[in-house]
């Protein structure tokens, strides 16, 4: 499994992308709604982590990514030594339209959710770890 270790820092987010993205690249992934997918739920966790693991001081972030064959998928995970929390313990956001609108956040994870073959969370020796696993 290859990593990164970079400041989460939401500027940092090119970073990122590019890193994963190439991996995909490298194995032949070119659907688009798959990579599409894969962007988006690799900015929202990282966003997340930018934004609330270290608050208001900035720490490290670590995204090791693998593609693993037969069957073809990616998993891909992002270390953290901020504070523990777990994204998928919450409630799924209502998404109904009276919701939406005084909604303060947790859409992001649905959507992480909802386009990812697998999530999960575990913290372990002080690291917060999301996993995130999609079929190619």
């Amino acid at each position: 499994m290859e990593s990164l270790t970079i400041n989460a820092e939401v500027r940092n987010l090119g970073i990122v992308n590019s890193f994963v993205l190439s991996r995909l690249e490298n194995c032949g992934c070119k659907d688009h709604r798959t990579l599409m997918q894969i962007r988006l739920a690799v900015e929202e966790i990282f966003v997340n982590i930018s934004s609330y693991a270290y608050d208001p001081s900035i720490g490290l972030a670590e995204v090791r990514c693998e593609v693993l064959q037969d069957p073809l998928r990616v998993i891909i995970q992002f270390l953290d030594g901020g504070k523990p929390f777990d994204p998928l313990g919450r409630e799924d956001a209502d998404i109904s339209e009276d919701a939406l609108l005084g909604r303060d956040g947790g859409l992001g994870i649905l959507l992480v959710k909802e386009t990812m073959d697998n999530v999960s969370y575990e913290y372990v020796n002080g690291k917060n770890i999301l996993t995130i696993e999609k079929n190619l």
